[in-house]
């Protein structure tokens, strides 16, 4: 019921800064929270960030300090701002959904984040 698309990824250079776009289209959903989780090459999915339907925010420690969740009610849209980015970060970062009442969860097809000099 739900579409889930992630932009904004690409290559930079450490230190530098990308905000990626997670948009979430759906008629007749509300949704509950939406996560950003990135995987990279022989690593398990870490959880980098959430919010939820009330604002609340989370964020790995890896991650805090450096990036920042937010959302745009109105463009039913979430971003995360990724700022001093690090080769560590280097991921596919994927946005994931999850619906109220049915607790459904959707996925994004992913957007790599490359950081390397």
């Amino acid at each position: 019921q739900v579409q889930v698309v992630e932009s904004g990824g690409g290559l930079v250079q450490p230190g530098k800064s990308l905000r990626l776009s997670c948009a979430a289209s759906g008629n007749g959903v509300s949704i509950a929270a939406v996560d950003w989780f990135r995987q990279a090459p022989g690593k398990q999915r870490e959880l980098v960030a959430r919010i939820t339907r009330v604002g609340n925010t989370n964020y790995a420690d890896s991650v805090k300090g450096r990036f920042t969740i937010s959302r745009d009610n109105g463009k039913n849209t979430v971003y995360l701002q990724m700022n001093n980015l690090k080769p560590e970060d280097t991921a596919v970062y994927k946005c994931h959904v999850r619906a109220m009442w049915t607790q459904n969860e959707y996925w994004g097809r992913g957007t790599q984040v490359t950081v390397s000099s």
